[in-house]
């Protein structure tokens, strides 16, 4: 199967040399995909400077840029993510997801499983495996869900305009407190800036 009679780029991002190698053989092996860079980390795989519109495999644990930001990194690139993790926990799968990754495998998933994604997220489409779709339709707010009491409380005063410092009187904690829940709340939404993660508090209602 290939997208319109076109081969379908697929780059790897995967730090464990033996499975970062088979995923490559399996992507290699495909008739309709084209093996993009293959890479350990994600500014390694920025150096090779491929082109907008491939599908990344990603894993989500890695050495520097990890978990929700290097979802958000490897999008921001123009390509459309399918991680691939044995962290396959709700919060790991709604991070994600909330962050831009079109799909979600854990490492269970055998090489057919990582064909079918990367042609459904190719064609446009998603994927979740049956085993992790529960946890996106538990949620009604996936995103929501995955920020603790206090951090949508910390969310909330940002988005009302506070500073830190303004924050951490109003809760009664440290500044570094404040400041070490917010780098949590950006690693879970892969917002970053300020007005990013005011946008996301209107948007899930967390004000």
């Amino acid at each position: 199967m290939s997208t319109g009679g076109q081969m379908i780029r697929v780059g790897v991002i995967e730090d464990h040399p033996l499975y970062r190698a088979a995923v490559a053989r399996v992507l290699s092996e495909a008739e309709d995909i084209e093996l993009a860079p293959v890479a350990d980390s994600v500014p390694a795989f920025a150096a090779a400077r491929e082109p907008a519109g491939c599908v990344v495999v990603l894993d989500l644990k890695l050495r520097g840029v990890t978990d929700s930001a290097a979802v958000q990194k490897v999008v921001g690139m123009g390509h459309k993510v399918l991680v691939v993790s044995a962290h396959a926990g709700q919060e790991e799968v709604l991070g994600a997801i909330s962050a831009g990754a079109r799909g979600y495998l854990s490492k269970d998933a055998d090489g057919a499983d990582i064909l079918r994604a990367v042609r459904e997220i190719a064609a446009g489409s998603t994927y979740v495996s049956p085993a992790l779709a529960s946890f996106l339709l538990n949620s009604t707010r996936g995103a929501k869900s995955i920020l603790s009491e206090r951090e949508r409380q910390v969310l909330s005063l940002v988005a009302a305009g506070e500073r830190d410092a303004d924050i951490a009187e109003a809760m009664s904690i440290s500044v570094r407190t404040v400041r070490s829940y917010l780098e949590r709340i950006r690693d879970k939404t892969g917002r970053r800036r300020r007005p990013d993660l005011t946008r996301f508090a209107i948007e899930e209602g967390i004000t």
